[in-house]
This record gives structure tokens, C-alpha cells and sequence, in this order.
């Protein structure tokens, strides 16, 4: 098992549940994706480019699917959270049941299709 997996598989409830969720829409919508551990969380590459990353909050009590490229992000930015960062937008949820598949499909889709563009806005 790589860091990643374990990372995942050791947190708390709801934060597994969610993890996994989230890492299997990952998954299914960027074909070969690969998640790396890298700052102490999983990270999901195309290739060389990075696509997203996931990161709990403990205290907070909640996860973050963040967007390297959230720059040029267009969908969804409604739903997006950005709390004091400059540019990574995250989608954020506290249950697994307020996962909206569609928009997280969505979002994932469309940061997959802008990974070659660069993390600023130029």
C-alpha cells in the first residue's frame, strides 16, 4: 500500500468514507490518473501535470478536492471555496451525502481538459 492509500485509509469517519468517494470520481473521470502522496496528502497527476489534491481538516471537520489549475476553472465556481488563497479553489464537504457527483464530475472534467495551462492566469 502507498502512503496515499494509507493516508485515506487511516483517517477518521466521515473523512474515509469521503476520500474514498472522492478518489473513486477521480478515477473514473481522468483516465490514468495517478495519485501520489506528496506534503503529507494524496495527489492525483496526469502525467506530469497535476490535476487535484485532497486534504482533511480535522478541527474543521471537513475535506477539500483543491484544483492546482483553479485559475482558469469556469463551472461551478459558485460552489468553489478559495479561504485565504490566492489562486487553489476547492470544492469542501462535511458528509458524503452532500456530494453533488455531477458537479464534482463536472469540475474534475473540465480541470482535466486545462491541465496543460499553468497554475496563474497570464
Amino acid at each position: 500500500m502507498n502512503p496515499a492509500e494509507e493516508y485515506i485509509l487511516n483517517q477518521r469517519e466521515p473523512f474515509r468514507s469521503i476520500l474514498l468517494h472522492l478518489k473513486a470520481v477521480i478515477e473514473s473521470v481522468v483516465p490514468k490518473v495517478d495519485m501520489k502522496y506528496k506534503w503529507g496528502i494524496p495527489c492525483f497527476y496526469k502525467e506530469k501535470q497535476p490535476i487535484c489534491y485532497l486534504n482533511v481538516s480535522q478541527k474543521k471537520k471537513y475535506v477539500d478536492i483543491a484544483f492546482w489549475n483553479s485559475a482558469h476553472l469556469t463551472l461551478h465556481l459558485d460552489k468553489m471555496i478559495t479561504e485565504n488563497r490566492k489562486v487553489v479553489k476547492s470544492l469542501r464537504y462535511f458528509t458524503l451525502e452532500e456530494i453533488d457527483d455531477t458537479v464534482l464530475m463536472e469540475v474534475l472534467q473540465e480541470a482535466y481538459s486545462l491541465r496543460h495551462k499553468g497554475f496563474y492566469k497570464r
